[in-house]
């Protein structure tokens, strides 16, 4: 196992303190280590996340080789050559598991913004201390978005949020998690061959979760009620001027929909499993509040603004990976984590086998199929190896014979001369 940093190098490096897991403790399992804490409905610190994973390492054995930072892949003959900071390592099979959440993902036109103002992603927030006095325009509006505006608001500062397609979700639901319904429910255990749209699933924003003692839901309508002010998708910028599109709500429309599509699923297994009786009634949440109008444009020039934070989402880095197994938007191609060149495979990437592939208790699934597939592909490549020194032997063996007939023979013939 190589890894660039430490163990759990991202949890330790690229999350902003108040973070917490999404998830609540009793679902933040990996294999043969579940919470034993005193709060199982809590959320682990980013703190706690490093301890989880830094017990499991210890745990599993897992030979981690830290510090060495992966440069190229690179096929070689029937397998792969790994080039590294500490030296090369020639494998018959790769997993690729360094996730989708590598780099920030920032529109083009971030270049146009005035000078003056600040620009900056998740991976340089640390807290609002940090920023410039003044407004922040935070864009996006998924979980680090809205975790983001809420904690930049409570701090007193202007906050406006550039939203654009979203997943709204409350933190809980008739007295459970809305995680233990998802799980519970089997909406997380839908495999990626039953997904209607599987690109477009793998492409779905995260939800509008955050984690805290209080279990508080937070959506647009908590962080109006803050008093930040919402506008819609940042759409261009032009003349120093941030254009947003006039779609805001329709968007938060279908958000709200999709969220009633869902509580309803919920409901009808309820039903269904016989546990309706042992959960709270039934609940509905108001529709989202859209200003009126929202406003379609914002002077970045005028001092309102001081720093902009993109919550704009991530996309994996693959720029050492020299294989031809991109689609043209840098995504791998592969099916439920198998590559289309033999014995290449990937793990942690969104709906990669189901649709929980990429919370912590979600992989051990995903990692189980996977590596079966690939000691599969070993045992067959081992298989196919010794049938080859077979008939190599074989080969020599004929050789060696007609070599030895045609010798003696030769000796007869020159015997008979």
């Amino acid at each position: 196992m190589l890894e660039r940093g430490d163990v759990a190098n991202s949890w330790r490096r690229e999350r902003w303190p108040s973070l917490r897991l999404l998830t609540p403790n009793w679902q933040s399992r990996l294999p043969g280590l579940g919470y034993e804490g005193p709060d199982p409905d809590g959320y682990m610190t980013a703190g706690e996340v490093v301890d989880l994973i830094d017990r499991f390492a210890a745990r599993a054995r897992a030979g981690v080789r830290t510090g060495t930072n992966v440069t190229a892949v690179r096929a070689a003959g029937e397998g792969y050559r790994v080039t590294t900071s500490r030296g090369e390592i020639h494998s018959r099979s790769v997993v690729l598991a360094s996730g989708a959440c590598n780099l920030p993902s920032v529109p083009g036109f971030a270049d146009a913004v005035p000078p003056n103002v600040e620009q900056l992603t998740p991976f340089g927030y640390r807290d609002p201390a940090g920023l410039p006095d003044g407004g922040v325009l935070v864009v996006g509006a998924s979980a680090t978005g809205v975790q983001l505006a809420a904690e930049l608001r409570r701090s007193g500062r202007p906050v406006t949020l550039s939203v654009g397609e979203h997943v709204r979700m409350p933190r809980t639901y008739r007295g459970r998690d809305v995680l233990w319904w998802m799980d519970a429910s089997g909406v997380w255990d839908q495999r990626h061959d039953e997904v209607e749209d599987l690109t477009r699933a793998r492409r779905l924003p995260s939800p509008q979760l955050v984690g805290t003692p209080e279990r508080a839901t937070l959506d647009l309508n908590t962080l109006t009620a803050m008093g930040v002010e919402l506008v819609g998708r940042w759409a261009a910028v032009r003349d120093g001027r941030a254009l947003f599109s006039g779609g805001l709500r329709n968007v938060c429309s279908l958000a709200d929909l999709k969220l009633e599509r869902l509580l309803d699923v919920f409901d009808e297994w309820a039903v269904l499993e016989g546990v309706d009786a042992e959960v709270d009634a039934p609940e509905r949440y108001a529709p989202t509040q859209v200003p009126q109008p929202p406003r379609l444009h914002l002077d970045l020039r005028s001092g309102e603004i001081q720093t902009i934070v993109w919550a704009t989402g991530f996309r994996p880095d693959y720029r050492w990976l020299d294989m031809p197994v991109l689609d043209r938007k840098g995504q791998l191609r592969h099916d439920g984590g198998v590559l289309d060149s033999p014995g290449l495979y990937a793990l942690g990437l969104p709906v990669l086998r189901r649709r929980k592939s990429t919370f912590i208790h979600g992989i051990e699934d995903d990692a189980r199929e996977v590596i079966d597939h690939l000691t599969g592909f070993l045992a067959g490549a081992q298989a196919s190896s010794r049938a080859r020194t077979a008939t190599n032997l074989d080969a020599a063996r004929t050789v060696a014979s007609s070599t030895s007939a045609a010798n003696r023979t030769g000796k007869r013939r020159v015997g008979s001369l």
